[in-house]
């Protein structure tokens, strides 16, 4: 193999297909790439034939200009690929395995790893704990929108499909077991999500449409999602959600009030993040309006789960402040109502094989719940327009047209 073909940004509000390098098991310099891990050997690792790989809020943040990203960068942190080749000191791994990548790149050797917090892996990033593909200020670890990629840690990372044949017919549904699926299981779980409960979702897009999934299957009784874009809520409503459209009426408590008969849920999932709007008609950038949202509307007691993304860098932010990730939180009324709180990173592999098996059998629907729509790799760029004008897809590539 000598050739390779990738989704890079380029420039705000641009991405391009670009031929690229050939993945190689070593971490090469690059853009994004740490000076601290240039060089650094993947014996460890595998290459794989990339057979899906997803298109992200988190990378239209990167691609709308709102982080530090540099030009260059190969995107792409969902992936789902063909085990091509193992490093010398894979073990269990083997050519020709289907898997599963989580996106937070994790070592399985540091306190952390070892206390299944994957999503702060103290190994794999120089600046801080935790890393991703294809991301800014996550070590520079090649993004997967590509034909195919690098995966450091083979044997403690990759998910295999055990049914390689049965793996691919449920394939769209199974690609999103790499960050969309459980980070919104992880934002129903951390919100203390059970069977009775009543949910509020903040955010449409497929993060949230899979929060708001993942809510039905722990067994909540009523699952509301709000959101400012009437397709995406229509595709909420599509499996069973109450929706609230907080472009026309920017009473959130009210409209849960007549949903419910009470203005409180038991549980909130932020499913936004940094560039959240204000409510109502008129509204601009607001980044502080979910956090603070949903700790009006959540009764005394209740939890937060906050999986929607939040940045130290934004150089496009409407204050000063919220340029270094600083928003004003009414964080006394969480206080006052004691509420539990839980950010970061989701630690994908704490649910990924149980939410395989949700697929496998028939009860976990996550293709159809973020209405996936299959692409080619060069579709990527307009697929980006597409998303950023709010469509309600969840984007999947197919880079080698292998996907029926």
């Amino acid at each position: 193999m000598s050739g390779n073909k990738a989704v890079v940004y380029s420039k705000p509000g641009s991405v391009e297909v670009r031929d690229t390098a050939y993945p190689d098991l070593v971490l090469k310099d690059g853009p994004g790439v740490n000076p601290l891990n240039v060089g650094r050997k993947c014996e460890h690792g595998v290459i794989l034939k990339v057979i899906t790989t997803n298109i992200c809020g988190s990378d239209q943040h990167m691609v709308r200009g709102r982080t530090t990203a540099p030009s260059g960068l190969i995107l792409g942190h969902e992936i789902t690929g063909e085990v091509i080749e193992v490093g010398r000191d894979v073990e269990f791994i083997k050519k020709g395995d289907l898997v599963s990548v989580p996106f937070n790149i994790a070592c399985g050797r540091c306190r952390s790893c070892k206390e299944r917090n994957t999503n702060i892996c103290l190994n794999v990033n120089p600046d801080r704990p935790g890393s991703a593909y294809g991301y800014v200020d996550m070590g520079g670890w090649v993004g997967g929108q590509s034909e195919y990629v690098m995966v450091p840690y083979a044997d403690f990372q990759l998910l295999k499909f055990p049914d390689k044949e049965k793996a691919m017919e449920k394939i769209l549904d199974l690609t999103m077991l790499s960050d969309i699926f459980p980070t919104g299981y992880h934002g129903a779980v951390s919100a203390g999500v059970r069977p009775g409960s009543t949910v509020y979702v903040a955010g449409a897009g497929p993060v949230g449409l899979a929060a708001a999934h993942s809510a039905q299957l722990l067994g909540a009784a009523v699952v509301i999602v709000g959101d400012l874009n009437a397709e995406r809520l229509a595709q909420a409503k599509s499996f069973g959600c109450e929706t609230i459209n907080l472009r026309e009426n920017g009473d959130l408590a009210g409209q849960i009030d007549q949903i419910l008969g009470s203005p409180e849920v038991d549980s909130a999932i932020d499913c936004v993040g940094f560039e959240a709007h204000g409510h109502g008609k008129g509204h601009g950038e607001a980044p502080a309006t979910v956090l603070n949202s949903i700790m009006e509307v959540t009764r005394a007691g209740g939890s937060l789960g906050i999986p929607g993304l939040y940045v130290t860098g934004d150089p496009g932010a409407v204050d000063e402040d919220s340029k270094i990730g600083t928003l004003k939180i009414r964080f006394g009324l969480g206080w006052a109502k004691s509420h539990t709180f839980v950010t970061g990173q989701t630690p994908v592999m704490k649910y990924n094989r149980e939410l395989m098996m949700a697929i496998m059998s028939g009860r976990a629907q996550i293709a159809k719940a973020v209405n996936a729509t299959l692409i080619s790799l060069n579709d990527a760029p307009k697929a980006y327009q597409d998303f950023d004008r709010g469509v309600s897809r969840k984007f999947v590539i197919d880079p080698h047209g292998v996907v029926k």
